[in-house]
């Protein structure tokens, strides 16, 4: 008997140890680069889309009446997502592997969670208000000019750090182009 609750006892223990860590491999490959993909598009055509068109929500569940979102709430959405997966991140233990992932990771999401909260909220805000068009280009042309080219550089480096940390755990990344292919 005493066997049994010693064997229970130490089982317990160690579930509790395996707990405290990180996910394994595959769902912390997960956690840092795939949830950056929902940044795909910032500071381009995604985003400025993503606003032009924006989401229908439910009004009335009874009637499944929808309308469409407000851009204040597209954005508000939006960074409730970007703010979550980056505490998600920031919570993650870093060791010699993960280091330069998480910390490409982070560095990713504290550049676009500031634009977020400045420049994309006052695009929203013409976008409600029904700004000219052209006033909307103007803010939507500085975001690129601005944002868009630091953005690639960073999210880039969370696509590289990741790719090595698959490799090294034989977790299968599927690379998709964009472009279509040439005739």
């Amino acid at each position: 008997m005493k066997n049994i609750i010693a064997l229970f006892l130490i089982l317990s223990f160690t579930l509790i140890l395996s707990s405290c860590g990180n996910p394994p491999p595959d769902q912390l490959f997960a956690r840092v680069v795939l949830n950056c993909n929902l940044l795909f598009g910032f500071a381009g055509s995604g985003m400025q889309r993503e606003l032009a068109s924006p989401s229908v929500k439910l009004t009335d569940e009874r009637t499944g009446a929808t309308a469409p979102m407000t851009r204040a709430e597209v954005i508000k959405t939006k960074l409730a997502t970007v703010e979550e997966n980056y505490g998600k991140v920031k919570a993650l233990s870093s060791n010699e592997e993960t280091k330069e992932m998480l910390s490409a990771a982070i560095t990713l999401y504290e550049f676009v969670i500031p634009v977020y909260k400045n420049e994309y909220s006052q695009l929203a805000t013409l976008y409600d208000e029904g700004a000219p068009p052209d006033k909307i280009a103007a803010l939507e042309k500085t975001i690129q000019e601005k944002y868009g080219a630091k953005f690639q550089e960073l999210y880039s480096a969370v696509g590289a750090t990741g790719k090595a940390y698959a490799a090294k755990h034989n977790i299968p990344v599927r690379e998709v182009n964009p472009a279509p292919p040439k005739r």
